[in-house]
């Protein structure tokens, strides 16, 4: 039961779409209906607001990392392991899936940034160096969100938190999904660079 609790959890923090939330306060209108569709920081930044956009990226990270540490302290020991691992992957999905907005959410970069840092701090800097190390080099939000999920379930076991690979990897096996049109845009050469163009 607690591992379907810290799920539920986690799916309640990670569905909160700040995005929309934030753009809609500022007068912005729905982000949903302009560039690529999604509550997330790189489609907020579409709003020509790099406040916004920075803000959504800092609150979809906190509502990853939140309900993991919750779920640590509230079942502490090995099932508090299993429950931050429940919670990780029902933020993920929160985000991805909300129910508030007809399961059409975001794609779970920067929430995922912030359940790695949740499970093991190791796990989030090296989901935050690959991440700022290959948006910083090609500027393309997409690439270096991929590239970040794919170095956070390999540091996993890598750093001593084996125990962790299995959710971190399918999260980054959704993700990948999630960004199915992008990789065909990044084969094509079509993909549109940080400040861009959607």
């Amino acid at each position: 039961m607690d591992v379907y609790l810290a799920a539920l959890l986690g799916y309640l923090s990670g569905s909160i779409p700040f995005g929309l939330l934030l753009t809609l306060a500022a007068g912005k209108g729905d982000v949903r209906k302009q560039g690529s569709g999604n509550i997330g920081a790189t489609n907020v930044l579409r709003t020509g607001s790099k406040g916004l956009a920075a803000a959504t990226l800092l609150l979809d990270l906190v509502k990853g990392l939140a309900p993991v540490i919750a779920a640590g302290m509230l079942w502490p020991g090995e099932s508090g392991d299993v429950a931050k691992a429940f919670a990780a992957a029902g933020a993920v999905l929160g985000h991805c899936f909300p129910v508030w907005l007809g399961f059409k959410g975001g794609k779970g970069v920067a929430t995922n940034a912030g359940v790695s840092f949740g499970l093991g701090w190791p796990i989030g800097l090296a989901y935050a160096l690959v991440w700022l190390s290959v948006l910083g080099i090609f500027r393309i939000s997409s690439l270096a969100g991929m590239s970040a999920v794919v170095a956070a379930a390999a540091a996993a076991p890598l750093f001593g938190y084996a125990d962790y690979f299995p959710v971190l990897a399918a999260i980054a096996v959704l993700i990948f999904w999630l960004h199915r049109e992008n990789i065909s845009r990044l084969m094509k050469g079509e993909e549109p660079k940080v400040g861009g163009k959607a």
